[in-house]
């Protein structure tokens, strides 16, 4: 039994608790960079050999401790899991990069946390228990917290308080649901779950109705699905770049645990298959038309690119709500870029706040921008692909959405709505390049507040060079030509990523099939 999937999860732990080591010392930052950076590629490697094996159609399962997979810690590899493990780790190259860039020096405890965030990660997308599940959503969540908070005061203090609420009370939530599961059903192993809840007698469905409700609700917390998406704007807006960058698969974990128990653990032939899919297809369409206004109405750069996040997970929700397998491997396609386009912006916004003094990274205030043609091409770039506009990996993902858009009654309104909004981004974002790259002087006729906002070019402050954030941001937005380049091959995988999701028969079998290795003959 190969010991691959458990690596995931072991590597970034280790990495953790050495760089702990070496905190206030004298050549500290850079052992733990050293540290951190051959953890982040020991994960690469480990994250692409997963991907190949799960190529292949089989899916591995790694029994922790050799219990059965009923009874202890299952890590299972499928196609679905295999890719996301794989964009999280290309995310975290990013971030890291831009981190080194200095940030790192100020924030307490950085490298550890960043460590730790990746194992939540990494035991998420290849946990097939739902309690583990929720075990590690707690240690991406306690990580998450201290990177939103270190070295943060007013503004981002207060963002970060909220998030943290917001998380107690889902994850309370979640473990309730969890309990009643359990109770229920006598098992939290996801594909054991399938099986109990096709055969769990009449009188108990409702209760497994209102337990597996409660789950949605928490991950569609955790997705940002209205009415539960107040807390990411402003968490988004105020975290530091490379942490709103690293956030921007946050909600790609919720849609992920809502696809996988979608399709899984209540999708396999029974009484509750498919019961929230057409209530997740109205919400996910509602928190787009939300999405597309927020950005026309922000007056962040880093306000445009949280609700550009939240927009494209509302995509994934009709995408995954519309559950066929078209539409989830053209979802599949559009979470791996809008998860980099996403945090492409954000570390953008970031270049832009630096070289505009104290006007930042608001587009309501006129100010001078010194070297401007790196950021205004970067900015172009990322503007046409979140925008969905060709050539770019955005128009051939909501391309290939709308194209696989079921005949029916939703036809007309799915297609209306991913245009319009789409449409209503492209403004929002147009807005936003006029008025940080073009128009770098107050208009004669000005309001007496944009007047005392502006700064003459010749009256900056000089703003020290960080190559490393530059070419941090580069690398985001050269995953997304990589993904047009090589969009063959990547849809190849989606689809059959989703032809495995739709046939969670196969799953079930091959799990339940593992054995012990000493019980083995």
């Amino acid at each position: 039994m190969s010991h691959l999937p458990v690596l995931a999860i072991l590597v970034p732990l280790f990495a953790a608790a050495s760089v702990l080591f070496f905190e206030n010392r004298r050549f500290g930052v850079p052992v733990q960079r050293i540290v951190a950076w051959a953890s982040l590629a020991a994960m690469l490697v480990v994250s692409v050999l997963l991907l190949i094996e799960a190529s292949s159609g089989r899916i591995p399962v790694y029994l922790v401790g050799d219990w059965p997979a009923r009874l202890g810690i299952a890590l299972m590899v499928d196609r679905l899991s295999a890719l996301m493990l794989l964009v999280g780790q290309l995310l975290a190259a990013a971030c890291l990069l831009h981190a080194c860039a200095g940030w790192d020096r100020r924030a307490p405890h950085f490298h550890a946390f960043f460590q730790f965030q990746l194992m939540g990660l990494n035991g998420a997308f290849l946990t097939g228990d739902a309690f583990n599940l929720f075990v590690f959503f707690e240690v991406l969540l306690i990580a998450s917290y201290g990177l939103m908070l270190s070295g943060g005061r007013g503004e981002r203090m207060r963002a970060g308080l909220h998030y943290v609420a917001f998380n107690v009370a889902a994850s309370t939530l979640f473990l309730m649901a969890l309990g009643l599961l359990y109770g229920l059903l006598g098992t939290l192993n996801m594909a054991e779950m399938a099986v109990r809840v096709a055969q769990a007698p009449p009188e108990d469905l409702v209760l497994i109705q209102s337990a597996a409700g409660l789950l949605l609700v928490v991950f569609c917390a955790k997705a940002a699905l209205l009415p539960l998406y107040f807390w990411l704007p402003q968490t988004y807006t105020h975290a530091p770049a490379a942490v709103a960058a690293l956030f921007a698969v946050m909600t790609k974990v919720g849609l992920y645990a809502v696809l996988r128990f979608g399709t899984l653990s209540f999708g396999a032939a029974g009484p509750l298959a498919g019961f929230a899919w057409p209530a997740l297809l109205v919400l996910g369409g509602a928190t787009l038309a939300l999405a597309a206004l927020g950005v026309l109405a922000s007056r962040r750069l880093r306000s445009l690119a949280a609700y550009l996040v939240l927009g494209s997970a509302a995509t994934l929700f009709i995408a995954f709500a519309l559950a066929t397998s078209g539409t989830i491997a053209a979802g599949l396609y559009y979470l791996v870029h809008s998860t980099f386009a996403g945090a492409a912006l954000f570390l953008l916004a970031d270049l832009i706040r630096r070289r505009r003094g104290s006007a930042g990274d608001r587009k309501d205030l006129v100010s001078a921008l010194p070297g401007r043609m790196v950021p205004g091409v970067l900015f172009l770039f990322a503007a046409v692909s979140l925008a969905g506009l060709p050539p770019l990996s955005g128009f051939l993902g909501k391309l290939m959405l709308l194209e696989a858009v079921p005949a029916g009654a939703t036809t007309a309104w799915v297609w209306a709505l991913v245009l319009g909004s789409s449409f209503l981004m492209l403004v929002g974002l147009a807005r936003a390049g006029t008025r940080l790259f073009w128009r770098v002087e107050p208009w004669p006729d000005a309001p007496p507040e944009r007047m005392a906002a502006y700064t003459p070019l010749d009256a900056m402050p000089a703003v020290p060079s960080r190559p490393l954030e530059t070419a941090a941001t580069i690398l985001l937005l050269g995953y997304g030509i990589a993904l047009v380049v090589a969009a063959a091959p990547l849809l190849d995988y989606t689809r059959a990523t989703a032809a495995q999701l739709q046939s969670p028969g196969d799953y079930v079998q091959q799990v339940r099939a593992a054995k012990p290795a000493m019980r083995q003959p």
